[in-house]
């Protein structure tokens, strides 16, 4: 796993995809203490202008998630290329280029793109909790 991800340490750098945050405020998880207790380590959560641009043309029935996702604990990436609003494709663009990162979401289509990339480590909510697929044994960090 780690030949793959170099990168890939405390404190973790969190990507996040639209619909993870629109399911983390219908499971009620407030996300940066949910992914701390998940990933027993700091966190980073980035979002991508792309996701920004994504929860903005939604709308109204996102409101809530816009409004934090404007949160200053979060850092706001700038997208990969210009004019790629496709929240998805930014994300996959992002993690192939740079291994660092650990990618939160709940879409079935994004995860299957995922895990084609070796070594990209997948967070997603399972019984009202965080959970990782693919995260290398946690004592290896310490």
């Amino acid at each position: 796993f780690f030949p793959h991800t170099p990168g890939l340490a405390p404190p973790f750098h969190v990507l996040v995809d639209t619909n993870f945050i629109n399911f983390s405020i219908q499971n009620k998880l407030e996300m940066h203490k949910a992914m701390m207790d998940c990933l027993c380590a700091k966190v980073t959560v980035c979002i991508t202008d792309a996701v920004m641009a994504e929860l903005e043309k939604l709308g109204q029935k996102y409101r809530v998630a816009l409004r934090i996702a404007k949160d200053a604990r979060f850092e706001r990436l700038p997208a990969m290329r210009d004019g790629n609003t496709y929240a998805d494709d930014d994300l996959v663009e992002r993690v192939t280029a740079h291994r660092c990162y650990i990618v939160a979401t709940c879409d079935k289509d994004l995860k299957r793109r995922l895990r084609k990339i070796p070594g990209v480590p997948i967070m997603t909510i399972k019984a009202r909790k965080y959970e990782v697929e693919r995260l290398p044994d946690s004592n290896s960090f310490l």
